[in-house]
Formats: structure tokens, sequence, C-alpha cells
């Protein structure tokens, strides 16, 4: 492999973690910025139901996508610590289990989908007035979520060949046309919610093609060999054990976002589900430079784990949580300074500027903290140790938020939802430590 690669292992931390962290926050934010300004649009130019119906399908999708990111994260895994022990042909092979499986399994889905649309749009949260602007949407997008599983299995996989800037491009190609085609399709074609899906697909498909493109150039130190389809076994069930982790983990999420959307519709009904369709929306964007930092540590650490260079490792994880730190701090206090006049970017109906401030304060709160949680589960997948990587994964949204996102809203109403987010960050991010400390201690000294 070329130098690219080898860098991981050779280059101080500050510059690799800078070189791969950056490129990916830039890719991230540019996403959410994609997903605030299509909020935005069809929250000015349709309406507050489109929100919540956009709030209802987006973990659907992704939830079917996450499919291609587990496999393209537990790949990378993998492709990342055979590149560190120069072990070439289990990284190609690899490679070309990720194709197979990402297109098997996101055409399963998608199928599924189709045929059980209504049902899966009601489990969701799509009651009353929000399940027949958002079917609208949904029987659209399906078809585009395909080409956004493909990108998202080669989006990290690209990032374990040492080539950041690539994966950054492919996440903004998506994001500026699905801008510019909201802006014709809902604006000047006035095609409502059917418009914004053939925008949203649309972009997903140049996504998808545009990934394609790199692994067929000459840029892709990865090669589609044909041979390399043929599923392996060992392979494959690594890849799982991996990548399962982030399947899990957006299932967790899916899982989280019906007992929300239960919880929302229950105490505060549509407009509950509006307000926290604007908080995600900023919770994406605000987040992009940690989770960046997250998805730029998993190369580094899992090649410098493939060398067997504990410090290199140390060092990785030492300076990726104070960088996250820092910059959560810095995401807080702007959330703090300037959450009503987010809010309005949004939306000019009353009632969302009345209600979103405090509940966007309250979730927001635990921000700072949030790195240690990411880069805890992070190191365990780049290590390949599935098990306490799906642990940790597992606790936020599932342990504590999903049980916590039901209960309090019993006791305290809607506000009961909002103070679950800050609870579950402090109580995951308090374990997550203690089992990384452990981790460092027993086996990186």
């Amino acid at each position: 492999m070329t130098n690219l690669a080898n860098d991981l292992g050779t280059q101080k931390i500050n510059k690799l973690l800078i070189k791969q962290a950056v490129p990916a926050t830039i890719g991230i934010i540019v996403m959410s910025l994609n997903l605030i300004v299509d909020t935005i649009f069809v929250g000015q130019w349709i309406g507050v139901l489109a929100i919540a119906a956009i709030t209802v399908i987006l973990p659907i999708a992704f939830l079917i996508s996450s499919i291609g990111m587990g496999i393209g994260i537990g790949g990378s895994s993998i492709i990342s610590r055979a590149l560190g022990a120069n072990n070439i042909e289990k990284a190609f092979l690899t490679f070309g289990n990720q194709i197979s499986l990402t297109v098997i399994l996101a055409i399963l889905f998608v199928t599924i989908g189709n045929i059980f649309s209504v049902p899966i749009l009601n489990l969701f949260g799509a009651k009353g007035a929000i399940l027949p602007i958002a079917s609208e949407y949904f029987n659209i997008i399906i078809y585009g979520i395909p080409f956004l599983a493909f990108a998202m299995m080669g989006n990290p996989t690209i990032r374990a060949e040492g080539k950041p800037k690539f994966a950054m491009y492919a996440m903004m190609v998506p994001a500026v046309l699905n801008v510019l085609l909201d802006i014709l399709f809902i604006k000047i074609f006035d095609w409502g919610m059917w418009g914004a899906g053939l925008a949203t697909s649309i972009a997903y498909a140049s996504c998808g093609i545009y990934i394609l493109y790199f692994f067929l150039s000459s840029k892709s130190e990865l090669k589609i060999i044909p041979k390399n389809f043929k599923l392996n076994f060992k392979i494959v069930l690594e890849i799982f054990q991996l990548g399962g982790v982030s399947i899990v983990r957006q299932g967790a999420i899916s899982i989280l976002m019906i007992v929300l959307n239960f919880s929302l519709f229950k105490y505060g009904g549509e407009i509950a589900i509006a307000i926290f369709g604007i908080i995600n929306r900023v919770l994406m964007f605000a987040y992009s430079p940690i989770i960046g930092i997250s998805q730029g540590f998993l190369p580094v650490a899992g090649f410098n784990i493939g060398a067997n260079k504990n410090k290199r490792v140390q060092q990785t994880i030492k300076k990726s949580i104070w960088f996250g730190t820092i910059i959560g701090t810095l995401v807080f206090i702007g959330i703090f300074l300037f959450k009503e006049e987010l809010i309005w970017i949004f939306t000019n109906d009353t009632t969302l500027l009345d209600k979103t401030p405090n509940a966007m304060f309250i979730v927001f709160l635990a921000t700072p903290i949030i790195t240690m949680q990411l880069i805890g589960s992070a190191y365990f997948q780049a290590a390949g140790k599935a098990l306490p990587a799906l642990f940790l994964t597992l606790l936020k949204q599932g342990i504590f938020l999903i049980p916590l996102a039901y209960l309090l809203p019993k006791y305290y109403g809607i506000e009961g939802v909002w103070w679950s987010f800050p609870i579950s960050d402090l109580l995951s991010t308090t374990i997550t430590v203690l089992v990384l400390k452990r981790e460092i201690d027993k086996n990186l000294r």
C-alpha cells in the first residue's frame, strides 16, 4: 500500500487526528446542514406537519441505511488492522465481502419497507394528520435508500485507506445537490412532500454513485475484484461482530424514536414531535465536529492496534477525548447563547418559537462530556472487541434513554422527555470512563 495508509503508523497523532477528523467533520457538517436546510424548506414552504413527518421518517431511512454503515465500520476496522499488519489479501477480501453484503441486505430491507410502509410509519409515530404527508414522502425516498446504504458502507472504508478527503467529498456531493433540488422541486415546481422526497432520493443516489466511482478509479487502493464478492464466513462473521455494533446502535435509536414519538405525541401532540424535529436537526449539526473526531479516531487507532503500537493508541485516545471535550463545551455555550435565534431559522410558528428554546437547552446540557462516550465505544470497535463495543454503544440510547423517555413523562409530562437526554448522557459517560480506564490499564500499558 502507499504511504497514505502507512502514515497512520508514523505521523504525529495530532497531525493524524486533524487529517482524519477535519474532512470527516466537514462532510458531516455539510450532511447535517443538508438535513437542516431540508427541514427549513419543508417547514417554511409546506408547514409544521411536514417537519413532524420528516422527523418520523428519518430514523426509518437511517435504520435501513445503517446496515451499510455497520458493514462499512465493521469492515473498515478489519481493513485498518489488516493494513497495519501488512495483510493486503485480507483487506481486499474484506472489501469485496462488504460490497456483497450491502447490496443483498439493502435490497431486502427496502422490499420489506415497500410492502409494509403504512404499519412501519404507524410504528414510528406517524399518527393523526402526520400519516398522509409522511406516506407521500416515504414512498419516494425508499428507492434512494439502497444508494445511501452503499455510500455509508464506502465512507468509513475510504477513511480506512487513509483517504479522508474523498470520504468528505462523498458526503458533500449529495448535500449540495439536495439543497438545489429542494429549491427546484418544492419552491419552483410546487411538488410538495413528493418533491422533497424526490430531491432526497436523487441526492442519495448521487452519493452512492460517487462512492462507486471512487472505488473504480485509480485513486482507490482497494480494488473491486469479482472473486472477492464470494462471501467468506469468517470475514462476514467478523464484519457483523464489529459492524453489528453500529447496526444495533441505529436499531436502538430507531426504537428510541418509537418511544420518543409515542411520548411526544401523547403528552404534546403533533407540535411536540415538530419541536423535537427541530432539536434533532440542531443536534446533528452541533455534534458534527465531535462525531468527526470519533470517525477520525477509528482508522488511526485501528492501524496502530494492528501494528501493536500501544503508546500511539493511548495518545490517540487521550488527544481525541481532549479535543472533543473542548469542542463540546464550545457547542454548549453556543446553544445557550443563541437558542432562540436557532429556532427562528426553522419556523415562524409562535407555538414552536415559544416552547422549543427551553427544551433545546435541556437536551444539550451534557454536551461537554459526550466525547468520552463516543471514543470509548469507538476504541473497542477499532480493537475488534465486539462485546464491550456493543455494550458501550447501547448504554445511552438502549439502556438509559429508552426507559427514561418512557417513564419520566409519566411523572413530569413533556419536560420528562427533555430531561431524559442529559440524565442518560451523564450515566452512560460515567460507565464508559470506568470501562475504558480499565481497558487501558490492562492492555495498553
